[in-house]
């Protein structure tokens, strides 16, 4: 069986009804229920979160520390406290496990706005994609580095979107509305999930976590694939399926561009894809032998 995007004269095939919005309900569900989590203090008088997405207390005991703004910390010269330093390693070790670009997917309140955003292209038909480069988000994510060398602050917290979008849901956005406009239109007008594909320095930096995740897609039941182009159409990152999709590093989605969305479970008509457990010794394990994978 050779893989190949779906040919376009194949009848698109997508699953329809309450089984494709499954992944997404899902996410949405933890998306906004981390938002509560951190508005219930302000709103509410509830301590169940403490602080912002970068540093925060839960409950009155558990501390957690963004490693991305702690890395900016340390180039910016700041002393690291050991409560922060745990808290970081506590959020590294979570997303070594459930794929590092899940924080994307699942928690992000950015990811909201920038999903309206493809909703609202898809439904005026908006077909024009820029063709930009994959690596300008690490570019990014070094000059934020570079940036707190030289100035000794946390550089990317001025201008990251998450931030502004929760401090303006307690305090009101203000100027803030013309960033998250700014995330908004880009991803409508320019390209399809462009901020978070190719500009988000987060999604770089958790992404090479991602790399090393044990919970990942895995192509199960390949055999079962028709090239509808069905999980190519709805996946963020359609660049990392085709490997799976082969039988290649057993049929496991290890890229760490994959955000584990669930839109490929979501919407493949036929079942192929799940949520499995990478085990540590995949690298060797049941690995597709010599002509085994285009018979």
């Amino acid at each position: 069986m050779t893989i190949a995007i779906a040919d376009k004269s194949l009848k698109k095939k997508e699953r329809t009804g309450w089984r494709s919005w499954r992944w997404l309900l899902a996410r949405r569900t933890a998306q906004l229920a981390l938002l509560f989590a951190f508005m219930a203090g302000p709103w509410l008088g509830w301590r169940i979160a403490q602080g912002n997405f970068a540093s925060s207390q839960w409950f009155g005991i558990i501390n957690l520390s963004d490693p991305y703004i702690l890395l900016q910390s340390l180039f910016a010269g700041h002393a690291i406290s050991a409560v922060a330093a745990g808290g970081a390693l506590l959020i590294v070790l979570f997303f070594f496990l459930v794929g590092g670009r899940s924080y994307c997917s699942w928690l992000c309140p950015v990811n909201i706005v920038t999903d309206a955003a493809l909703w609202l292209r898809d439904r005026l038909g908006i077909k024009r994609d820029r063709a930009l480069n994959k690596n300008t988000r690490l570019v990014i994510l070094a000059a934020t580095l570079l940036a707190s060398v030289t100035t000794s602050v946390i550089a990317w917290e001025i201008i990251n979107p998450v931030t502004i979008l929760q401090r303006g849901l307690i305090f009101g956005m203000g100027l803030g509305w013309a960033v998250i406009a700014g995330v908004f239109l880009f991803d409508l007008l320019i390209t399809r999930h462009g901020w978070c594909g190719y500009l988000c320095p987060v999604g770089a930096f958790y992404g090479t976590i991602g790399r090393f995740s044990r919970i990942r897609v895995r192509a199960t039941r390949r055999d079962a694939c028709e090239q509808c182009g069905a999980c190519l159409r709805k996946c963020p990152e359609p660049h990392v399926i085709g490997p799976a999709l082969r039988g290649e590093d057993n049929a496991f989605v290890i890229s760490g561009d994959c955000i584990n969305c669930g839109a490929c479970i979501d919407h493949c008509p036929n079942d192929v894809f799940e949520i499995s457990f990478r085990p540590l010794t995949w690298q060797t394990a049941n690995r597709p032998q010599a002509g085994e994978i285009n018979k």
